[in-house]
């Protein structure tokens, strides 16, 4: 049923459900490394990110774009957005939760989503240069 819907639309989708893939990685790790290792919180996020950044390379590539690189081209301009994204989780984590005293569970569901829309424009337009590039 999904190819029968317009491009743009199976690729929200296939970003999405790579996305809730990658999250699911990502905060498994975080809450069991925080809740049952007693780690850091912040440290704990950037650890996830790493594990979430596997999972969200090989589905996206694999659902979401139309990958016109390489492996080898593809990998190094997705580490270097995951690299951007990984320092703007590291920032913003350690402003909420060290700075700000906030919890760190809420507060990466909010640093989550401003990567999110970081990471989708960089490895659209930078990471699998899109077929249609738009």
């Amino acid at each position: 049923m999904l190819y029968r819907l317009p491009r743009r639309s199976r690729q929200v989708i296939a970003y999405a459900f790579s996305g809730v893939m990658a999250a699911v990685a990502h905060y498994g790790l975080l809450i069991g490394l925080v809740e049952l290792g007693g780690a850091d919180p912040v440290l704990a996020s950037l650890a996830g990110f790493v594990l979430g950044g596997v999972v969200s390379y090989v589905l996206n590539r694999w659902l979401t774009f139309e990958a016109t690189r390489t492996h080898g081209e593809a990998s190094w301009r997705f580490g270097l957005i995951a690299f951007g994204g990984f320092l703007l989780t590291g920032v913003l984590m350690h402003l909420f939760v060290k700075v700000a005293g906030l919890p760190y569970l809420p507060m990466q569901v909010v640093t989550t989503l401003i990567v999110m829309i970081f990471t989708f424009a960089g490895h659209k337009f930078f990471s699998f240069a899109d077929r249609e590039g738009a």
